[in-house]
């Protein structure tokens, strides 16, 4: 008779989940003796940076991924970018070791105490099976509620005896539906209002690239004759921004955010919360006489939007049936932003520059993750996204998915066959926070671009210490950091770029290596504005 670890391991296999992120722990090792050949187990130097190589992994790769944590403190130290996964709504299946059941009542070392509710609220489910038979099943559970919308990470914690106990049968794999169809009568009443709308917004968030429903997202645009923003902060990009009906990024303050928005009578969100605010500023939460409907695949966010009407459907399917209901309107294109400025040369470089320089020598289909708060509007001016799939960063505002991401993001690059280049720009103190990711990356030989301004400073919380009115805070400052010799360390090519030029040849050179590569860029150390 097959044992519970034979059978699990078959249900991994028929659901196409042979790759596996960890960093292996005691508890883990009766489930990972004798690795089987046709599983790829990925080593991370810490659990948080294995979750968010998952992270990125599942989400290039449009499929679930596989997290195996140490018990307690392993998922511990994975919860950081455990929440940043649930903000993203990426489907992740955590799996945890757990004690012996022989010792779970006298509680010994490493147990983890009331084990599903260490993961929450930061999962769609958490689970201990109540005997090990149960475990094909509560995987089985586990995959059909984190690909379900919305998408997200479940938790299971698995006692190490388990695995060599008989099973009760083979694998039973389910099929379940991804996408949800929106209410016909629901969608007439929006179309209704957008066809006797004066002057329509289309704002769009980063559901629309997870739907893949960027030419339905445009196709809707450009019936509706309407200017297009992106939902504040999205960690995904939803519509080209090359395209002239495009305007950029909202801002992520209240009031602020309804002054872009001054002169629409309706405000049509898609595949975004509504919306994503921080810091405070107070104001309305939509210009006077203005009207907001919002869709969205997750009814809590539809239920937390503090105005509006709410369609639940999923994003690319609720454009294509928009497009299709809407008449032609009889007002012209909006006109196009103008083009920013070009930067000013200079030693340091801003961040302009950099990434002006970055834009013009972009590679081919390139895929861009960043983690670098303080830059991130000159990153957004001057670095268009004009591609699906193409954007990764974190939703929950938390630092240290970047660089781990972008591991994950390349791997799963090579395993789709794709190999589209992967450039990571990651700020001198995000670099820190993962840092061991790089090692993985090297054995791993992944030809991932870390490109990383070096400005010495928490630059993001100085903005956010003078927004808010309080000097004095310290631990800003990140002096007698030398980020080349620390990546030399972990296995990686690394080198100082100061200009242009030479960002623009390194950045070639880097693309083409058959490793991972960080730049470390010194930029000029002003303060941005936090708005």
């Amino acid at each position: 008779m097959a044992t519970v670890r034979e059978v699990t391991y078959d249900l991994l296999r028929q659901l196409e989940m042979t790759t596996v992120f960890g960093n292996p722990g005691s508890t883990e090792e009766p489930f990972l003796q004798q690795f089987p050949p046709d599983f790829c187990y990925v080593l991370a130097l810490q659990e948080a940076s294995a979750v968010a190589m998952a992270d990125g992994y599942a989400q290039v790769t449009r499929r679930p991924a596989h997290v195996n944590l140490h018990t307690a403190p392993g998922t511990g130290n994975g919860m950081g970018n455990l929440a940043t996964a649930w903000h993203n709504k990426t489907p992740l299946i955590v799996t945890a070791g757990q004690q012996t059941r022989e010792m779970l009542l006298i509680e010994p070392r490493l147990t983890a105490l009331r084990a599903p509710e260490l993961a929450q609220p930061y999962v769609k489910w958490s689970y201990e099976p109540a005997r090990a038979q149960d475990i094909p099943g509560a995987l089985m559970r586990a995959y059909a509620a984190a690909v379900q919308p919305p998408a997200g990470p479940v938790f299971l914690s698995l006692p190490y005896d388990d695995w060599q106990q008989e099973a009760a049968g083979g694998p039973v794999v389910r099929q379940v539906s991804t996408r949800i169809g929106a209410d016909p009568r629901r969608l007439a009443d929006f179309a209704d209002a957008l066809t006797a709308s004066r002057d329509p917004v289309l704002v769009v968030g980063a559901a629309v690239d997870r739907a893949d429903g960027w030419p339905a997202a445009v196709a809707l645009a450009e019936r509706l004759r309407a200017p297009v923003w992106s939902a504040p902060a999205p960690e995904r990009a939803g519509f080209p921004e090359d395209h002239p009906q495009y305007q950029g990024v909202l801002p992520y303050a209240i009031g602020p955010l309804t002054d872009k928005l001054k002169g629409h009578d309706t405000i049509l969100v898609i595949g975004a919360p509504v919306f994503r605010y921080y810091p405070y500023v107070p104001g309305d939460y939509l210009p006077s006489g203005a009207r907001l409907l919002h869709v969205t695949d997750d009814p809590a966010e539809a239920a937390r939007a503090p105005v509006g009407d709410s369609l639940l459907g999923d994003a690319g399917l609720v454009c294509a049936a928009l497009a299709d209901l809407l008449p032609p309107p009889d007002r012209p294109m909006p006109p196009a932003r103008p083009p920013a400025d070009p930067p000013e040369p200079g030693t340091p470089m801003s961040p302009d520059c950099l990434f002006a320089t970055l834009g013009r020598h972009w590679p081919d289909d390139g895929v861009l993750v960043q983690e670098t708060p303080s830059n991130l509007a000159a990153l957004r001016r001057r670095l268009p996204v004009t591609r699906p799939m193409s954007y990764f960063t974190m939703a929950s505002g938390g630092l240290g998915f970047g660089l781990p991401a972008a591991v994950g993001i390349a791997l799963g690059e090579r395993h789709t066959g794709r190999q589209r280049p992967v450039v990571a720009v990651i700020g001198d103190g995000s670099f820190q926070y993962s840092v061991q990711a790089l090692w993985t990356a090297a054995q791993q030989r992944l030809p991932v671009v870390f490109v990383v301004p070096v400005n010495r400073q928490y630059a993001i919380l100085k903005s956010f210490a003078e927004h808010k009115h309080a000097p004095g805070v310290p631990g800003l400052d990140l002096p007698g950091l030398d980020i080349p010799t620390i990546a030399r360390g972990f296995g990686c090519e690394a080198a100082v770029v100061e200009s242009p030029d030479a960002l623009a040849v390194s950045l070639a050179a880097a693309v083409r290596a058959d490793g991972p590569t960080v730049l470390a860029v010194p930029i000029t150390s002003d303060v941005p504005p936090i708005l």
